[in-house]
């Protein structure tokens, strides 16, 4: 297994995809305007889509070296000190898919905010190729990354989160980001990685010196893994050996490896959406923060 391959894995889900009918897609113009990146690929018409009745969500931004980062925040209303639990997005930027995931988080009770970490190089969900895309979010250094997730924790805390009870999710390279940052900050109690890279290219090692693998004797958080058996870039292989690196520096992680799903396969948007992974993935999700007590 290279590296190349691994952050190859970021885009696996966009080059595999099941036969569909072209009624099954949003036109390219209807994607743009229901608010989906188009270098994903294709938008599937069937994307789900959470009702913000009951939330107080929408968008916010907190200081940050180099300006103002943006958030997309939702919360129960009139919940009185939420958990916090940060959404680590995709390559493709802050768009319509994270929006609606961190909607599904905050009606789980929580202040869920996902940061627009990738803002300083502009509007990444407005980028159509993905080799436009990879060289701008593949710049961003791994302790610029952390700075504004620490940044984002100080806006949750300023906004009446629980400063006790703090957890992380991602997909995709914020699945990454997930196993980076439960190594790094003293704060979050648990984390749950959606199909990350394990492994880093070495020409990415000035950006980010460790990857999760070699991250992980220094694990501060529990963490689950949830990757799926058909994914091209993260073989179950390389899964089984980062459990035997966290099993060998007596760190906290499960994993669960879903047989018929590829890479994103919660991304049900993409045509690599997996229905019976996604919702147990979900469910496992939900049972592990609770299980860490971020949610009641």
């Amino acid at each position: 297994m290279t590296a190349r391959r691994s952050l190859a894995s970021d885009i696996s889900g966009l080059t595999k995809k099941p036969p569909l009918s072209r009624r099954d897609f949003m036109s390219a113009s209807a994607a743009i305007a229901a608010g989906y990146t188009l270098a994903a690929g294709p938008v599937r018409a069937e994307a789900i889509k959470t009702d913000p009745n009951g939330l107080d969500a929408g968008m916010s931004s907190v200081k940050v070296d180099g300006g103002e980062m943006p958030l997309y925040f939702a919360r129960p209303i009139n919940a009185a000190k939420p958990p916090i639990i940060l959404v680590a997005m995709e390559v493709f930027g802050l768009h319509e898919y994270i929006k609606d995931v961190t909607r599904r988080i905050g009606n789980l009770g929580a202040l869920a905010v996902a940061p627009d970490y990738y803002f300083r190089k502009g509007q990444l969900a407005a980028i159509s190729e993905i080799r436009d895309l990879m060289p701008l979010v593949n710049a961003k250094p791994d302790a610029e990354l952390f700075a504004d997730l620490d940044a984002t924790v100080r806006w949750a805390e300023a906004q009446g989160g629980d400063k006790d009870r703090i957890g992380i999710v991602g997909f995709c390279r914020g699945g990454r980001t997930v196993w980076e940052y439960c190594a790094t900050s003293d704060d979050v109690k648990a984390g749950v990685a959606f199909y990350g890279s394990l492994i880093d290219p070495p020409t990415q090692k000035q950006l980010w010196p460790k990857s999760p693998l070699e991250i992980a004797p220094e694990m501060k958080a529990p963490v689950l893994g949830l990757y799926g058996a058909e994914d091209q870039g993260i073989p179950p292989a390389q899964v089984e050996q980062m459990k035997a690196a966290l099993e060998a520096a007596g760190k906290t992680a499960e994993f669960k490896i879903y047989p018929s799903a590829g890479h994103g396969f919660h991304a049900d948007y993409r045509p690599s959406y997996n229905k019976d992974a996604a919702e147990d993935a979900w469910q496992q999700m939900a049972n592990w923060f609770k299980r860490w007590k971020v949610l009641t």
